[in-house]
């Protein structure tokens, strides 16, 4: 456990942000490599990547619910100094990890061309998309243990061995992917069906990994099964947290789904070009990602502590440091944006599709930087229902419109980006107004050291 209720703010964040940065970037090359073998396939087994990757913002819904509930109540618990409530909060977390993995497997493998069907209308793109699946699903499914114990280490302001955990899965993904995907030494090429199984064998090794580190190393909370029996008030506490935070990344799955669904009329090269640069842009977007990740941990620490000061200058920094490092992103996709997708394609039209995306965009980088920055304090806050807030307000005000210029006559791919920029932007908007607000709500102007002064002086 580390004590993240002292010391400077700003060491905090970038001690914390360093590893899951370097994680994060091993992740990158982890998407790099999956794209350049994948559209070596050509056009249409980049669609079906990018169809079925989507799936994995649903995913990503539902281990977000315990991602927020685990490490915010976690935290707390460590800044109140109460390990039983953290030690049970981890293993409820642990218990519900394994149940709705188990699910979703099944329902996984039920309704994954369903799925594929609603979003083209491309029959090679849904059974390359389909192929994948099949071998990608255990990934899925067993995202919800790492889950659960990396959130819960994060919580206690432990970001280390899951880094290091993390960083050797994703390489072994990344040596796997052109063994199984083109044959490389081997003789047998399993295609697009290689990338599924790659990510899949790495996930179980991380996760075989995870668990023994707990059962050797770590003393501030483990893995006790006498505490997985279901504790209702434990779970009301996690779920009512995290739901909002889950909810956000469902209405992002819909969002994505929504603009594969729009532009499945211009053919499987759009919905490759999208993929890709969207591939592309969710790489560039990690590091930034890792500064905002590791403001929730210290931000819940010093809430949990009654430090509220300390609250509010987590929030600042990590502000700052999360925009200016997604402003010189925004200057990179502006003048390299072709650069930063050839090689990933052979075929023309992906690539400029690829590259006026990544244009058009990234102005919305900065923006999306300060919305990474308030949901982390919200998380913080234990209130993440404002995060969901702005993300229906954003998806709302994307649909309606986007809608609308699809029936039109002259409509035109481009017209999607820059809806998708100004809805951004709205949402970052909206999500300043509303952590101003909670932090009214729920940080005092003087926390108990400045009472503790200011009585001392009298």
């Amino acid at each position: 456990m580390k004590d993240l209720t002292q010391g400077s703010i700003p060491r905090h964040l970038i001690s914390m942000a360093i590893p899951m940065m370097v994680g994060m970037f091993v992740q990158t090359l982890y998407f790099l490599v999956d794209l350049y073998f994948v559209g070596k396939l050509g056009g249409t087994a980049l669609a079906g990547l990018s169809l079925a990757g989507n799936a994995m913002f649903l995913i990503f819904a539902l281990t977000q619910i315990l991602n927020v509930g685990t490490a915010t109540l976690i935290s707390h618990a460590v800044g109140r100094k109460d390990q039983d409530d953290a030690n049970l909060t981890f293993n409820q977390s642990m218990m519900i990890s394994t149940i709705v993995g188990v699910i979703v497997c099944v329902i996984g493998y039920l309704n994954a061309e369903r799925y594929l069907s609603v979003v083209s209308q491309d029959s090679a793109t849904i059974a390359a998309g389909l192929e994948y699946l099949q071998w990608f699903i255990p990934c899925m499914a067993l995202q919800f243990l790492m889950v659960a114990i990396s959130a819960a280490l994060r919580g206690t302001g432990i970001v280390k061995p899951t880094m290091i955990i993390s960083t050797v899965s994703i390489i072994i993904n990344i040596i796997l992917s052109p063994i199984l995907i083109s044959g490389w030494g081997t003789g047998y090429a399993m295609g697009i069906a290689g990338a599924g199984f790659a990510s899949s064998i790495s996930v179980v090794f991380a996760v075989i990994l995870l668990c023994y580190y707990f059962i050797k190393a770590e003393k501030y909370i483990s893995v006790d099964f006498s505490l997985w029996r279901p504790n209702s008030q434990c779970l009301k506490k996690i779920l009512g947290i995290g739901f909002p935070a889950g909810g956000e990344f469902f209405l992002m799955f819909a969002y994505m789904a929504t603009i594969y669904w729009l532009i499945q009329h211009f053919g499987a090269n759009a919905q490759a070009g999208f993929g890709l640069g969207s591939r592309v842009m969710q790489s560039l977007f990690l590091p930034a990602m890792a500064l905002a990740f590791a403001a929730p941990a210290i931000a819940g620490q010093n809430f949990g502590a009654q430090k509220y000061d300390r609250v509010r200058e987590t929030f600042k920094w990590s502000a700052i440091l999360t925009c200016s490092l997604m402003a010189i992103l925004t200057l990179v996709c502006l003048s390299q944006s072709q650069w930063l997708i050839q090689g990933f394609s052979t075929d023309a039209e992906v690539l400029l599709i690829s590259s006026v995306f990544l244009q058009i965009i990234c102005w919305n980088f900065v923006p999306s930087g300060l919305v990474f920055t308030c949901s982390g304090l919200f998380q913080s806050l234990g209130n993440t229902w404002p995060a969901l807030i702005s993300t229906a307000t954003r998806v709302l005000v994307f649909v309606v419109p986007a809608l609308w210029l699809s029936r039109s006559d002259d409509f035109q791919i481009e017209q999607i980006w820059y809806l998708s920029v100004t809805t951004v932007c709205i949402q970052a908007v909206v999500s300043f107004y509303l952590l101003r607000r909670e932090f009214k709500k729920r940080l005092p102007k003087i926390d108990n050291a400045d009472i503790e002064k200011v009585e001392a002086v009298a």
